[in-house]
């Protein structure tokens, strides 16, 4: 008899949703299009891209431009089922051959922002455009020249239409992030959010690994945990629980059907939020508490003056390199203190815990023992 169905790829299939495309993705396939109409004339329409798991998805072009040294296209973002406030925006990409040796140069264009403040995965200065999108760009660029006998080094301009408007119903005033959105996106796809219906595959993901007779699951917020539990503990798929923002629905459901051992892995960020008691740890709905940060790092031998920056820090990756530079582990403080909350949910049930807190490459910030 083959084993049920269940971890992260179930969960998405149950909820019934249908998934969307990342701004990466999309500034990825116009990017792909216009550095192939600047060397051959032609716009590929659709273009196909390949995401970081191997997916090939066709994107059709809402807007082909070629002009002397640069070729511009756009897509239309498709969120999918999800309520994403960038559903539907145009997204462009401006692609200028540069001299050799030059390399892959990213610039903001008109609705993309720039970093304004320390804190986030870009240094000051430069345009939103996250690391994984910008590697994404980077690798089509090379495909593109390797098929056309060129060197690659050309300019990417990203711009969002209406982008800066967007921009005010997100976070990215808040962060620094000023002028537009950011080009988001870790795997390429938007995962369909539905409380209901998350929560309910959260459950369906527990009954099918108990029933598969695993004794130890990991709650993870993303693929990236996913990859880091998988490779600390070895752990199968089905025990996977794709549990995104909804710590609270796993350790619920784990205390009324316990297992031996959970997991739970995540980003630093929104694991402080666990920490702090918060067991929805959407943005809408809970956000990073930096005094709590502060408390941590004083009671972890941060002086009045750390103390005092890791409160005023921009984010919480903020005040995790304050802290890791001054050799305070705010991180491991983090993961012991959600450890803590999470027991304080299960309410003595039969259920070891330990949390894992990384960052966005993966590299492990923080973890608290078993208890």
């Amino acid at each position: 008899m083959s084993e049920a169905k269940g971890g992260r790829s179930a969960q998405l299939k149950h909820t019934g949703l249908r998934p969307g495309w990342t701004t990466g993705a999309c500034a990825t396939a116009a990017t792909t299009a216009a550095y192939t109409a600047l060397l051959t004339g032609d716009f590929p329409d659709p273009v196909t891209i390949v995401l970081p798991k191997g997916q090939s998805p066709a994107f059709a072009l809402a807007v082909e431009e070629l002009a002397g040294d640069r070729a511009t296209a756009g897509v239309v973002k498709d969120a999918g089922d999800d309520p994403d406030v960038t559903h539907g925006a145009l997204v462009r990409a401006t692609v200028r051959r540069l001299p050799p040796g030059s390399g892959v140069v990213f610039r903001a264009g008109p609705g993309v922002g720039t970093v304004t403040r320390p804190g986030l995965p870009l240094d000051v200065g430069e345009p939103a455009i996250n690391p994984m999108p910008r590697q994404m760009m980077r690798d089509h660029i090379a495909r593109v020249a390797a098929d056309h006998g060129d060197t690659g080094d050309v300019e990417i301009t990203v711009s969002v239409d209406h982008g800066e408007e967007i921009a005010r119903s997100t976070w990215n005033p808040r962060l620094g992030i000023l002028g537009g959105l950011s080009i988001l996106g870790t795997t390429g796809i938007v995962v369909p959010y539905s409380c209901s219906a998350w929560i309910d595959s959260i459950r369906r993901g527990v009954d099918v690994a108990r029933a598969a007779g695993h004794t130890h699951v990991a709650g993870c917020t993303g693929s990236t945990s996913e990859k880091t539990v998988v490779a600390e503990y070895g752990l199968p798929e089905i025990a996977l629980l794709d549990m995104g923002d909804f710590a609270g629905a796993v350790l619920k459901y784990v205390r009324r059907h316990p297992v031996d051992r959970l997991t739970v892995c995540g980003g630093f960020a929104k694991l402080s939020k666990l920490a702090a008691g918060h067991l929805d740890l959407h943005s809408a709905r809970s956000q990073v508490d930096k005094a709590f940060l502060a408390e941590l790092a004083r009671q972890g031998g941060a002086d009045a003056s750390l103390t005092a920056e890791v409160a005023d820090a921009n984010t919480g990756l903020a005040a995790l390199q304050l802290c890791a530079a001054a050799g305070v582990p705010l991180g491991d403080l983090v993961a012991v203190a959600a450890r803590d909350q999470a027991l304080s949910v299960l309410r003595g049930a039969p259920v070891a815990v330990d949390v894992i807190c990384i960052d966005r490459a993966g590299t492990v910030v923080g973890r608290s023992d078993v208890r």
